[in-house]
């Protein structure tokens, strides 16, 4: 297998979430055509989404699964590459992630290791394919670590913040522009709720770092003569710990001015870390938390973040390389404990 070859494969299969059935489909074919069982798992029968389960003939049930999420965020980038580089959507966010793992996992074929691979739909919009697994029972018993891969930098994180999404929505009474006194602006009670939001203080762990808050949407209004009856503002906070308190603190804050409705509630996790390999925080959020059944989880991958999502994504060559020898030796020690 050409890691290189396969990542361009894959790139070149548009997948956004939701429509992740044609680079399902080409996974089947190809872990199979290289000595792979597989298995579709279900998880949207309708929209032809599931996820793709590989293990090795004739081995034990694995005790080590690599992991990661075959959709991508929008928009499609056709891949393309240069002598040190791969470019295009998902190529480090996790497409060569993929093939890194479909190539320390051949190598381990060879020795029948106790080790497989689940693939997932889903993890960039709600976890649905991670938390379908987690429910399934096509792998029983489950295995005892976890590999998940993200863009680590091939860091291993000591721990990746959880997410926190808020909805907060303001109610006014519509007017005439000319007589603001006769309405109630659902605009200005949102800024204000906004304002008391962004002065409350945040949790900060001293290994980790401080919780976070994006402000990412603010929709409202009908017209600039109306006075507006309607504001909303969607926020998410990275967190570094427990957020019932910070939740509370929140909604305290916002008082009576506007609702506060709590859409995602991801955890902040602790992770293991290895010997030997360089580590990091990570302040995004991963399926992990939604595979808390599939064994101990390790978070550990090639490429970085701050390329994920980005019109000039790609990943280094040499570090998809390194990550193949680096998975390897991680399951081998793994298996050995």
């Amino acid at each position: 297998m050409d890691p290189f070859q396969l990542t361009r494969a894959l790139i070149d299969i548009e997948s956004i979430s939701g429509n992740e059935g044609a680079v399902g489909e080409f996974l089947l074919r190809e872990l199979k055509s290289l000595g792979f069982s597989t298995t579709k798992m279900p998880v949207d029968e309708a929209a032809n989404r599931f996820n793709v389960l590989a293990t090795i003939p004739d081995a034990p049930p694995p005790t080590v699964v690599f992991s990661t999420h075959i959709d991508t965020v929008p928009p499609f980038i056709p891949s393309s590459e240069d002598e040190n580089r791969i470019y295009g959507r998902g190529a480090c966010d996790t497409k060569g992630i993929i093939a890194a793992m479909v190539g320390a996992a051949l190598r381990l074929k060879e020795e029948k290791a106790a080790v497989g691979m689940l693939f997932v739909v889903g993890e960039e919009r709600d976890s649905l394919g991670a938390r379908t697994a987690n429910a399934s029972t096509l792998m029983l018993p489950r295995p005892k670590y976890l590999i998940n891969g993200e863009p680590t930098e091939n860091k291993v994180a000591i721990a990746s913040k959880g997410a926190l999404r808020l909805e907060i929505t303001a109610r006014g009474k519509m007017a005439h522009s000319a007589y603001p006194h006769l309405g109630e602006s659902a605009v200005e009670k949102l800024l204000e709720a906004l304002q008391r939001l962004k002065a409350v203080e945040l949790p900060l762990d001293p290994e980790v770092g401080p919780t976070t808050v994006n402000i990412g949407v603010i929709e409202g209004g009908r017209a600039p003569n109306i006075v507006p009856d309607f504001a909303k503002a969607q926020l998410l906070y990275r967190t570094v710990g427990p957020v019932e308190k910070l939740k509370q603190d929140l909604k305290d804050a916002v008082g009576d001015l506007a609702e506060v409705v709590c859409v995602l509630d991801l955890p902040f996790m602790r992770l293991r870390t290895f010997e030997g390999l360089p580590t990091f925080v990570a302040a995004y959020t991963t399926d992990i938390p939604a595979l808390n059944s599939w064994g101990q989880p390790i978070l550990f991958g090639p490429g970085s973040i701050h390329l994920a999502h980005t019109t000039g994504e790609y990943i280094d060559k040499q570090q998809l390389l390194d990550a193949i020898e680096i998975y390897y030796a991680m399951a081998k020690k793994l298996l050995a404990s």
